[in-house]
């Protein structure tokens, strides 16, 4: 597998589009397979995702398609950037056309409806016998697509992969660093969608410094918390997959969860929030799949307790965070102190 094979990102919304155009700059070939056949020849004929980067310029060796054959022959690596909701299906798709020396890396954040299960695993479970990793960071599709600074975590238990995901995306403004915890890289990237609603709404309702500040901080401690439960490690959380993720989307208006909590804070309800969207907000699904976990495993999680109340069960957010600020003070950092 040489480092001038074709690359394929399956996805052709915001982040995919980015990834994929990441690579073909640097002069690689790259298949960006995307649903529909009319937006890839539009894509194909502009050099621009018009409906999701717009104004976006797209390197000459990135071609769309709708062909998953075409897009997979003859790849060394498959990036992952589909929704949630759509992973399994397109992996299931893809996998008569993918081969074991094939690496395969979600940047997909959610958490499957029945099963619990983060991209990765169901990835894994489909294609055992591929190499599998992550990539999570404080990346928000359009301010990467203007070239400003910033770094991500590529996670895997192999070094190959990860040093080779880090050679195909660093660049100038574009710093990949590594991680062997995938599981925590994943759930930070997936967790922190939670809080981005409630940091909307907080915001909607004009919070002031000192609140966000608490919320940003009480959110990394109840984030670590449940994933630890699940068997992550706590220090990854204080990297970019964690705490520098979970900063960008609780304080940035391009931020989808975020600006779905904004409109319920404005008086919206979730249906019309959603709506006014257009784009898959997947902190709405992850809330309803962790509250549910939370309670089976007994982790005590009041900010996604009351946050569930507000979005689901329509309770007044000036009640839910009075209610809140009567719960339990445990330890400010959490491990510090024990937790009965």
């Amino acid at each position: 597998m040489t480092h001038s094979t074709p690359v394929a990102v399956l996805g052709g919304g915001s982040f995919g589009t980015v990834i994929a155009n990441m690579v073909a700059e640097k002069g690689l070939e790259v298949r960006l397979w995307m649903r529909n056949a009319e937006a890839a020849r539009t894509i194909n004929a502009d050099r621009e995702n018009k409906r999701y980067v717009p104004g976006y310029h797209l390197a000459p060796t990135l071609t769309a398609t709708a062909d998953l054959a075409e897009a997979l022959a003859d790849v060394s690596i498959v990036f992952v950037s589909v929704p949630s909701s759509a992973v399994r299906s397109v992996v299931e798709q893809a996998r008569p056309y993918l081969h074991e020396k094939q690496m395969v890396v979600s940047t997909t954040k959610g958490i499957e409806a029945g099963t619990f299960s983060l991209m990765s695993e169901i990835i894994r479970g489909l294609l055992p016998e591929l190499r599998v990793g992550v990539l999570s960071g404080p990346n928000l599709a359009k301010e990467v697509a203007r070239r400003e600074l910033t770094g991500t975590v590529i996670a895997s238990p192999d070094e190959a992969l990860r040093e080779r995901i880090q050679g195909l995306l660093h660049s100038a403004y574009f710093r990949v660093y590594a991680s062997s915890d995938t599981f925590g890289v994943e759930l930070g990237g997936t967790l922190k969608n939670i809080y981005a609603i409630a940091a909307g709404l907080s915001a909607a309702f004009g919070m002031g410094e000192n609140t966000k500040s608490m919320l940003l901080t009480r959110s990394l401690a109840e984030m670590s918390r449940f994933a630890v439960s699940m068997g992550a490690n706590p220090l990854t959380f204080l990297g970019l997959a964690g705490v520098g993720d979970l900063i960008v989307t609780c304080t940035s208006p391009l931020s989808r969860n975020y600006r779905v909590g904004y409109a319920l804070g404005e008086g919206r309800t979730l249906a019309q929030a959603v709506e006014a969207l257009g784009e898959v907000a997947e902190g709405v699904n992850t809330l309803k799949l962790v509250r549910e976990k939370a309670e089976e495993m007994g982790v005590y999680m009041p900010l996604v307790a009351g946050l569930y109340e507000v979005v689901f069960n329509n309770a007044p957010v000036e009640e839910v965070a009075r209610r809140m600020m009567l719960n339990e003070q445990a330890s400010d950092v959490e491990f510090v102190l024990p937790r009965d």
